[in-house]
């Protein structure tokens, strides 16, 4: 309680109890023995709870990077991993949080609110946390990124300054979500198109009223998208549920597993995701994703003699 405490200005005892799972009454209770314990707890009815300015449990030594990089790491962890992983990750965010300085706490909010993730999340070739970490460091301190794009349309290289707002992951890939001043509008970029950035010194004005979460909601509404038919086997079901990225839209019970429908970007890319499940899946629908199916497992055969 006090690392949970320590980690946010000011905590209202209906929060506490819906994090621990207990009755309002158990946290009065609590909150009473800390104080007799010294613990510099102070409380304000109607306000909430929050411990005297300068008092810390004995600090883990991160840096605000390592700290940061920890903290969107255990995120994607708890949102990704089987349940048995969720409650040690979720423990463990809690020292991390509960160790930073004020600023670094509210640094941490904002990093949570900028990422939004579909799928399960990899850092494909060419970009690691050398590239993501100067963009979430950027969005959270708001200052303008210098890049130099190339936009698939036209194969060129194409400078850009930008103000970031969130990153994302949906469809195997990362995008930069941000406000282009070259084009005077929303947009998003492809991070394995970056070519080169720089973070500058130039703060940019907040926008209260943006939504990363909306605006990705929107932009993947408007793109088109395929309907698949896949059956699944019952070991694979729950994985295929975690990795779905845009939504299983169906499922129901057959041959000793689920016939799932869901919606896919890219056939191509579903025709690899289904071959990784091995005999654990089979596409059924439409005829062009059993064809890419096929023709990459009979390559796969045929490299393997």
């Amino acid at each position: 309680m006090v690392m949970f405490l320590q980690g946010r200005r000011l905590v209202k005892a209906d929060d506490l109890a819906s994090h621990f799972e207990v009755n309002v009454r158990t946290i009065y209770r609590d909150v009473s023995a800390l104080s007799e314990a010294g613990v510099p707890v102070v409380g304000e009815a109607g306000v909430g709870y929050s411990l005297v300015k300068g008092y810390h449990l004995p600090p883990v030594m991160f840096t605000a990077e390592e700290a940061l990089a920890l903290f969107i790491g255990g995120e994607m962890v708890k949102q990704f991993a089987d349940a048995s992983m969720a409650e040690p990750m979720e423990s463990s965010l809690l020292k991390i949080r509960s160790v930073l300085p004020r600023e670094r706490q509210d640094d941490l909010d904002r990093t949570a609110q900028a990422t939004v993730i579909y799928g399960a999340p990899r850092l494909p070739s060419g970009i690691d946390q050398r590239t993501l970490l100067p963009i979430q460091q950027a969005i959270v301190s708001r200052r303008v990124l210098r890049m130099t794009y190339r936009a698939k349309a036209r194969e060129e290289d194409t400078p850009r300054d930008i103000e970031p707002l969130g990153v994302t992951y949906y469809g195997g890939s990362w995008y930069l979500v941000a406000w282009c001043r070259l084009r005077v509008d929303f947009r998003y970029f492809k991070l394995d198109r970056v070519r080169k950035l720089e973070v500058l010194a130039e703060r940019f004005a907040s926008r209260p009223d943006f939504s990363l979460r909306t605006y990705m909601e929107r932009a993947m509404s408007s793109e088109e998208t395929t309907t698949a038919r896949i059956w699944f086997s019952n070991d694979a079901i729950e994985r295929a549920r975690r990795e779905s990225f845009a939504g299983i839209t169906s499922e129901q019970k057959a041959r000793s597993g689920w016939d799932v429908e869901l919606k896919t970007f890219s056939l191509e890319w579903l025709s690899c995701w289904v071959l990784s499940f091995g005999s654990g899946a089979e596409a059924l629908a439409p005829a062009k994703l059993r064809s890419l199916v096929r023709d990459a497992a009979l390559e796969i055969a045929k490299r393997h003699g």
